[in-house]
């Protein structure tokens, strides 16, 4: 009997598809009018993500809209501070704010039921596997770990990463005690995950950008090295996505290090080292968001850019960094459009 492998499994096999398959960072949330009406039915945005009735339909409506190839679980990636017993909540036009961190020894207590805790997100993935058409490839995820420790140790001030690294230099033991339990904590969530019916996993890097050398390999190469490693020992063996977002002078550098089965690529990145990555490994992204929102000929161009360059070889469309609220509808079919000829 033959198993069916959907699209984006097979290019994460090495496989090069025809059309390459499409999915988009964000592709669940404020652009569509039917998420926004639904998420208007619980004011507290953490307590909507671990609904898993309305997760999973936030998580269904640009599959149904769009005919998207894989469907991202709605979640958020600071669920993980949540299992770790820190005080976390999103304040309106101002996003996360997170209390005290709670002593290493009490969260490092925690880290290992981190999936339990979270079991509410492996409902959403059970009612999720049990209604998407068997062609679309269910993806779970978390937050990469240094990611994930610089709204655990910022607070309110995480996109400041200038103070983050502070830390680094001047709190060491500190930010290598947190780091253990974070990579713990996620390797627990994503083994959940796989359990309850995700397809591909990805580790999402999203403050990856602006190290120095050393920097980069001690926060983002070595930590995935060692997620990576910890989940294979959980026994997942699904196909994982690594995300370093902005780092893409070291991409390379990353894809022969990590041991991940796809490479999701940024903006920035030129088209001939995507093509470099693409040898080693299957690539993803990196469409410009800022040029989805924007449309016309210049959408056009990038579209047709990306799949010439990278078509030829294992791709999986998509954006480098997340979908603008405020892309119109019309502009995202118009991408599907030129992609899907």
């Amino acid at each position: 009997m033959t198993t069916f492998t959907p699209s984006i499994v097979s290019v994460l096999q090495g496989h090069r598809q025809t059309i390459p398959p499409v999915w988009f960072m964000r592709q669940a949330g404020r652009h569509l009018p039917e998420y926004r009406e639904l998420r208007a039915t619980t004011p507290d945005f953490l307590s909507f993500c671990l609904n898993p009735e309305k997760a999973a339909e936030a998580t269904l409506q640009p599959v149904r809209r769009y005919g998207m190839d894989g469907a991202i679980l709605f979640s958020d990636i600071l669920v993980i501070p949540m299992a770790l017993g820190q005080d976390v909540r999103f304040e309106a036009g101002e996003g996360p704010v997170l209390g005290d961190l709670p002593p290493i020894e009490r969260m490092a207590d925690l880290a290992g039921s981190a999936g339990e805790y979270l079991a509410n997100v492996g409902e959403t993935l059970k009612i999720l596997r049990s209604e998407l058409p068997k062609e679309v490839t269910l993806l779970g995820f978390c937050g990469g770990p240094w990611t994930v420790m610089t709204y655990m140790l910022n607070g309110r001030k995480a996109h400041d990463r200038s103070l983050i690294r502070s830390f680094v230099y001047e709190q060491p033991d500190l930010v290598a005690r947190v780091m253990d339990v974070v990579i713990e904590a996620s390797a627990q969530y994503l083994k959940m995950q796989a359990e309850a019916g995700a397809q591909v996993l990805k580790i999402f890097e999203s403050w990856a950008e602006g190290f120095p050398d050393p920097l980069f390999d001690q926060l983002v190469i070595g930590p995935h090295q060692r997620l990576i490693k910890r989940v294979r020992e959980l026994g997942v063996t699904l196909p994982i996505i690594g995300f370093p977002r902005g780092a893409e002078a070291r991409c390379l550098d990353y894809v022969q290090a990590v041991e991940v089965q796809g490479m999701a690529l940024g903006t920035a990145t030129p088209l001939k080292l995507g093509q470099e990555i693409q040898k080693l490994k299957p690539i993803q992204g990196a469409l410009d968001p800022v040029v989805l929102r924007s449309g016309g000929q210049a959408l056009d161009d990038m579209v047709r850019a990306l799949k010439s360059a990278w078509g030829q070889g294992p791709y999986i469309f998509n954006l480098g960094h997340g979908i603008f609220p405020d892309t119109p509808i019309a502009h995202v079919e118009r991408a599907l459009e030129i992609i899907r000829s």
